[in-house]
């Protein structure tokens, strides 16, 4: 649809209004097409994107992860067709919701870009020449061949080497069992057992004991630093010593303390 620019002095020009990324993508087609109307449309596609990226991917990868950032994708084609270029919008879109996937993947990879090229190198390398030489070649030979030291080598081995990521929600008997999932199987580094509860509470009251059988300024020293949260220049202006004099009381108590605990734990 075209308007006519008119002044007074006549028809100037003729121009085409700007139209929307969906008005273009879907010119020609009956009724009026929405940029939502047509994301819905072509969801499909999105997860047709998808399911081919993820056949090349490890299991631990979530594939709805996937799918959100390639609805992103979809989107954003939506909004930059420009059917002028001569490719249609589902090429183009399959293309762009592609390339978000594979942005999102390599955000999400562990492993530094440099590192995998390196990999990537040597895999090609070895087997270049053991193409050559008909058989498997050893360390030496892939070496000589890759210019590498045998330290070098060694790194780009440990580098190359694979990862095998595991699902923690898994059940371990597999996918379709209802057994413990390997997360409630690890153990948790916090929980105590009942013997180490128990222990705890003894070495509390025998601690207790040991602290009431301390002569009178060594427990209202650690009375005064640990429950009253004193500084030990305070506690020297309450007993009239030196700073230094406290610090020394409080450190051979402690001491003594300690080695009264260990005495009881090897008993």
């Amino acid at each position: 649809m075209k308007t006519a620019v008119v002044s007074e002095h006549g028809t100037d020009a003729v121009k085409t209004p700007p139209a929307t990324a969906a008005w273009r993508a879907y010119a020609g087609t009956a009724g009026a097409v929405d940029e939502k109307e047509l994301i819905v449309r072509f969801l499909p596609l999105v997860r047709n994107v998808v399911d081919r990226i993820k056949l090349t991917l490890p299991p631990h990868i979530d594939a709805d992860d996937l799918y959100s950032v390639g609805v992103t994708g979809l989107i954003a084609a939506v909004r930059k067709y420009d059917p002028e270029q001569g490719n249609t919008f589902a090429g183009y879109a399959a293309m762009r919701i592609r390339g978000a996937v594979l942005d999102e993947l390599r955000r999400m990879d562990w492993c530094p870009r440099r590192t995998r090229a390196r990999a990537r190198k040597l895999k090609e390398g070895i087997n270049t020449l053991e193409q050559r030489i008909g058989r498997t070649a050893n360390e030496d030979e892939i070496c000589e061949e890759m210019g590498l030291s045998h330290a070098e080598y060694a790194k780009c081995m440990e580098e190359a080497r694979p990862v095998t990521f595991i699902a923690l929600d898994q059940h371990s008997e597999g996918e379709e069992s209802e057994g413990a999932s390997l997360h409630e199987m690890l153990a948790d580094g916090n929980d105590t057992t009942g013997r180490e509860t128990l222990e705890k509470q003894e070495l509390l009251q025998l601690l207790t004991q040991r602290m009431a059988d301390l002569p009178d300024i060594p427990r209202k020293i650690l009375a005064m630093y640990y429950f009253e949260n004193m500084r030990l220049a305070e506690i020297a202006a309450v007993f009239g010593l030196t700073e230094s004099r406290i610090c020394q009381i409080h450190s051979q108590t402690i001491l003594g303390l300690r080695a009264f605990l260990g005495r009881a734990r090897n008993r």
